[in-house]
């Protein structure tokens, strides 16, 4: 009882405290823009510092920056191909600078290559732009990452069509996957998740390798992925983008942006639409098992977000909502059992969200702040596999208050708050029922040493109060030192825990006749990730080594080498033993050696280790199954001038993997002498080009030109209800060669 109360008035004096208090600091601040076009482009990566000082910043995914005042009044804003520009600044505290292009023909320059390295944060952080999701047809946020070295996107099985990523040699469930700085796609998201984020939504991705910052939360555990949002201050009046591909998938994406309210010039009340709405309803079988490759589905998809900004105070707030219905399973009923039941898959899917961001301005002491985010989520989902039903449902209330502010000078900066998370599950797999019901209030503290531009260092901690777990202690710590202005270093190192949700997280190996079996209770996650990156810069590109290694405490096992079994159980261990870790190593080379043309070769090596056995009182630690051991990664686009043409080839080793054996006259009787089997390595090949004309774009493109699909990815279709069926093995692509055609229209720039 004392327990109880005791979070409630934790509970209760959070909320007093959101309610009564909002704000993030503020600097001098500015945005730094190209209108070279006729139209305004952000520029990212330019340098803003103040003359004769050490002190300096970067423009942001939206061109903006924000900089402490100095006693220098000279405020000097660079960027390669532009020409530098010196402001001199008073009284001003709000800035649009437009930087000009060094080319005398006025030639359109790379403003920002596909993708940059944030140089001025201590935690390796890669930032995908617009520029690289225009490579690829980008549809949903799955397939935003096909040009990216350090994420790997594939299917989770031969019969949903969800899909998952992996970093670090690791499962995307071990990612903490943001939405502007809120945990988004997390709980039952985990499934669908990456399809529920449009293309065209997404202004960047920030890509953070090793455990995130204690400030969004304790689940980072291998990195985490921060996707950010089309603003309505910012965005085109209008955008539409038009898809088609050769397998009948069609897609509408309808953006829209206003500016309801100026003041001096600088928007005030600004509102946005973005909305989405797909589908597929072709019977694709080119394998010939009567198993749709793909399920037919239909999706609808919006946002409605308002923003607000003064001097004083900036918000913003919106709703989301999704719905999307899948069929898959068999087509028609199998000749040869005329008797038969038809296997089928189907999910249905509803999600509404409520978000809120509020910040107060201090422009008098801009290394002062405070701010809150707010964050809702209702998510149900009903699915049917064959006659065994899927029922889960996911209730969701997240706060987070940050106050920053000095600690003598700006070399001492910290960042401290409190937050909260509420999380109520609900999940019915055929007999099996799974509740629970998190209530977590939390403190943390971030502080950031800088000494000029040689040294950063950010140490963080967080303890959270647990109502199921107790009090849960995350320390984490990331360095940076430049040795050079060319040549940083960097080190991290985190602890990460999350609460797994097995039936969500392994959705793929539900599409089988396995019984699911839970030998222990469910236990957190718990792990150590750390990290050690090196990053070399020559002119425009830059050559990146990386190596992380992460260690679990407890990871709880999905148990799949007894082909009739799908086992759930915890193996634990201590943060140094060899029993469940991963280790991950990354060289990555962008060369950028003339304007308009741009070159990525990347290899990856992981080598990922599981301790399994349990269901026979046995002990072994054996090869984590499906993570390829070696990837390699060749990506190089060329534009014309003023990028009227842009052509762009993106191809893709992935080594072999361990495979689980599912032959039917394979009998598992032990983890110690089993054989172990391994799939076949294999390459993709995709390629695009796109025609600019002034408002439109068109563009025409190939996903896996060389046609290059798994074999037999279903173990014995044709009888789907018999004891060794399995649809929950894919390793490779499903469906054979895809071309799209694709079309971008935009009206009057940014408004």
């Amino acid at each position: 009882m004392n327990h109880l109360k005791e979070i409630k008035n934790i509970v209760f004096c959070f909320v007093l405290v959101l309610l009564t208090f909002t704000g993030f600091a503020q600097n001098v601040t500015g945005i730094v823009l190209d209108n070279s076009n006729g139209k305004e482009e952000a520029i990212i990566g330019a340098t803003v510092h103040w003359a004769g000082t050490k002190v300096a910043t970067q423009t942001d995914v939206e061109g903006k920056f924000s900089i402490p005042r100095t006693k220098s009044t000279q405020l000097i804003i660079s960027f390669v191909g532009y020409k530098t520009d010196t402001l001199t600044i008073t009284n001003e505290t709000d800035l649009k600078v437009y930087l000009k292009s060094e080319n005398q023909l006025q030639e359109v320059v790379v403003k920002s290559g596909s993708t940059a390295i944030d140089r001025l944060l201590p935690h390796q952080t890669e930032i995908i732009t617009t520029k690289a999701l225009a490579k690829a047809a980008c549809c949903n946020l799955s397939e935003s990452f096909e040009t990216n070295a350090s994420v790997s996107v594939s299917y989770s099985d031969a019969v949903t069509g969800a899909k998952q990523i992996q970093l670090l040699g690791l499962a995307g469930t071990y990612v903490q996957m943001n939405v502007e700085n809120v945990p988004s796609l997390r709980g039952l998201a985990t499934t669908f998740g990456l399809n529920y984020i449009p293309g065209t939504w997404v202004q960047s991705i920030d890509i953070g390798k090793g455990a995130g910052s204690v400030i969004n939360g304790y689940e980072s555990m291998t990195g985490q992925i921060n996707v950010e949002l089309q603003k309505p201050d910012l965005a085109e009046k209008v955008y539409l983008n038009t898809y088609v591909n050769s397998l009948g998938r069609g897609e509408v994406n309808l953006n829209l942006a206003k500016i309801l309210k100026s003041d001096k010039g600088k928007p005030k009340w600004s509102v946005g639409l973005l909305t989405h709405g797909s589908t597929l309803q072709t019977s694709i079988d080119k394998n010939n098992d009567n198993f749709y490759d793909l399920p037919k589905y239909t999706q609808a998809n919006f946002i409605n977000r308002w923003k607000y900004e003064s001097d004083k105070m900036m918000a913003q707030f919106g709703v989301k909502f999704l719905h999307e219905d899948r069929l898959g399973g068999q087509i028609t009923q199998n000749p040869l059992y005329l008797n038969s039941i038809i296997y089928r898959f189907t999910n249905n899917t509803n999600r509404v969200e409520f978000f809120s961001k509020t910040a107060k301005l201090y422009p008098n002491k801009p290394y002062r702040g405070l701010g809150v985010i707010l964050n809702g989520v209702i998510h149900d989902s009903k699915s049917q596999f064959g006659f065994r039903p899927y029922d889960g449902r996911q209730n969701t209330v997240y706060g987070n208050l940050i106050y920053q502010d000095i600690i003598g000078n700006t070399n001492h900066t910290y960042k401290t708050g409190i937050s909260f998370l509420y999380d109520d599950f609900r999940e019915r797999f055929a007999d099996t029922l799974m509740t629970r019901t998190e209530i977590v209030p939390g403190a943390f503290f971030e502080y950031t040493y800088k000494y000029l531009d040689k040294f950063t260092a950010v140490a963080g901690a967080r303890t959270d109060f647990h109502n199921m777990y107790g009090t849960i202690f995350t320390p984490r710590l990331h360095v940076l030192y430049n040795i050079n202005p060319d040549n940083a270093l960097r080190v991290s190192a985190g602890k990460g825990f999350r609460t797994p949700n097995p039936f969500a997280e392994y959705f793929g190996n539900l599409v089988s006749s396995r019984t699911v079996r839970f030998l222990d209770k469910i236990k957190p996650e718990i792990s150590w990730n750390f990290g050690l990156s090196y990053t070399r810069h020559f002119g425009k590109s830059n050559v990146i080594l990386d190596v992380y290694r992460t260690h679990f405490v407890n990871q709880l096992i999905a148990d799949t080498e007894h082909p009739q079994f799908l086992y759930f159980y915890n193996s634990e261990g201590s943060w140094n033993t060899k029993r469940n870790y991963a280790t991950s190593a990354q060289i990555e080379l962008n060369l950028v050696p003339a304007n308009r043309l741009e070159f990525k070769i990347a290899y990856r090596y992981t080598d990922v280790w599981q301790t399994l056995g349990k269901p026979y009182k046995q002990d072994i630690t054996i090869r984590k199954m499906f993570i390829p051991r070696d990837r390699v990664l060749f990506n190089v686009g060329y534009a014309l001038p003023y990028e009227k043409w842009k052509w762009d080839l993106t191809i893709q080793y992935n080594g072999t993997r361990r495979v689980p054996n599912l032959s039917p006259s394979y009998q598992h009787t032990s983890y110690e002498s089993m054989p172990i089997q391994y799939a076949p390595a294999f390459v993709n090949i995709n390629a695009q080009v796109s025609r600019s004309f002034r408002r439109w774009d068109l563009y025409l493109g190939g996903e896996n030109l060389n046609n290059f699909t798994q074999k037999d990815p279903i173990v014995t279709p044709e009888t789907p209800f018999g004891s060794r069926f399995d649809a929950g093995s894919a390793w490779g692509p499903i469906v054979g060669r895809i071309i799209y055609f694709g079309t971008r229209y935009k009206l009057g720039g940014r408004i």
